[in-house]
């Protein structure tokens, strides 16, 4: 799923950006004997993804507070389902709170957004695939909460795949000389993806001998026309001007592959919040 141990690193980064050194406000108002618990809930409905990394920033706050989820990573909620709790020091919850929360809202909130665009194209044999549009540092979470929405997962980074665009076209001399190039370069394991805005750049990505060949931009018609120009030489994946209005039309084209910058561009957060309940000990 990712390196714990790199996930760590990124909390404690985090957490010495939020608290630095030391939450002033919780330790000026609360009492340090203070024990309570923190009620996670949902206040819209979606799908709920990072439960765990929630946790393990709680965790790195104070290893004696007690995470427990309530919902399983992935699950659909309604407006007022709780999420989970965490018990122990009200000053350690209250510390911890808004790094879990920003987390998990983020996280859930590109979870919810890929179902539903993984929902719209259902019944198709297309799949929704993410970008390399994502924040800075946070994209191996973004990336996972796709696949927890029910996404896939393009290409990670540039050292991953072979990706051939416009500008590589024209620096290269043409597809041909760019998929030739890259070709003698990188291992037999590698794909290679051409990107093609006409459908005599698709003949010709063809002709070059592309793993893949992005439709970049085009239109429905030229898109059915591009799948079966290819017939299934290649895997085809439409890009650009997706959007939930869209993608089922673009689905309905033949396409094996729709990759969606919004589901982590544009994302909008998932409402949820922490309640405390306080009780002396």
């Amino acid at each position: 799923m990712w390196n714990r141990h790199e996930l760590q690193r990124k909390i404690e980064e985090w957490l010495q950006e939020d608290v630095g050194s030391g939450d002033v406000t919780t330790m000026s108002t609360i009492p340090a004997d203070e024990r309570g618990i923190g009620i996670l809930y949902a206040k819209e409905s979606g799908v709920i993804a990072g439960l765990s990394i929630a946790q393990q920033v709680f965790e790195t706050v104070d290893p004696a507070l007690v995470f427990t989820a309530s919902v399983k990573e992935g699950a659909h909620v309604t407006k007022g389902d709780q999420l989970a709790e965490v018990s122990g020091s009200v000053r350690s919850i209250l510390s911890g709170e808004r790094l879990a929360l920003n987390l998990m809202q983020r996280l859930s909130g590109i979870a919810t957004q890929t179902n539903a665009y993984v929902q719209a194209v259902s019944g198709t044999k297309a799949r929704v695939v993410d970008t390399r549009k994502t924040t800075p540092g946070l994209r191996f979470l973004e990336k996972y909460a796709v696949r927890v929405g029910g996404g896939h997962n393009h290409r990670f980074a540039l050292y991953d795949a072979v990706m051939i665009k416009d500008n590589h076209i024209k620096g290269a001399g043409g597809i041909a000389q760019a998929v030739a190039a890259a070709r003698a370069q990188i291992p037999h394991t590698m794909t290679i993806e051409v990107e093609a805005e006409t459908l005599e750049q698709v003949q010709e990505a063809l002709d070059a001998g592309a793993d893949i060949i992005m439709l970049d931009n085009m239109s429905n018609a030229d898109m059915t026309k591009a799948v079966a120009l290819i017939q299934g030489r290649a895997i085809v994946e439409a890009s650009g001007g997706v959007n939930l209005e869209t993608i089922r039309s673009i689905a309905m084209t033949g396409v094996d592959v729709i990759s969606v910058g919004a589901l982590t561009h544009s994302v909008k957060a998932f409402d949820i919040s922490l309640d405390l309940n306080t009780r002396k000990r």
